[in-house]
């Protein structure tokens, strides 16, 4: 049997996390994280100053505070599960917003 889907309640916790970030992280800029679900994966990727990039990948297994992470790799286009030499990697902790906050790390705007 594959691994299963993001369950709708789980879905509608992360796009609070990710609004709250937003909210609480990144008041007052032009800079903000979009959730994207697709099967087990959530993609985060954040739009700065109008543009829309790739920031990470996120596996879901069961918990909503133990999520694998991939950054994603300009260099080869990949989500890279493997990578874990980038700045902010020491932020990556299993949570959506350790994920965010080492996004911002990796690649600031």
């Amino acid at each position: 049997m594959g691994k299963k889907l993001i369950p709708d309640e789980i879905r509608e916790n992360v796009s609070a996390i990710v609004e709250k970030f937003n909210q609480q992280e990144l008041k007052g800029t032009d800079v903000r994280y979009i959730a994207r679900f697709q099967g087990r994966f959530l993609y985060l990727d954040r739009i700065a100053y109008g543009k829309k990039e790739p920031v990470s990948r996120m596996e879901y297994f069961r918990e909503i505070s133990e999520w694998e992470f991939a950054i994603f790799k300009w260099s080869s286009e990949i989500y890279d599960p493997d990578e874990c030499f980038f700045s902010g990697s020491e932020l990556v902790d299993g949570t959506i917003e350790g994920a965010m906050k080492a996004g911002m790390k990796a690649y600031p705007v």
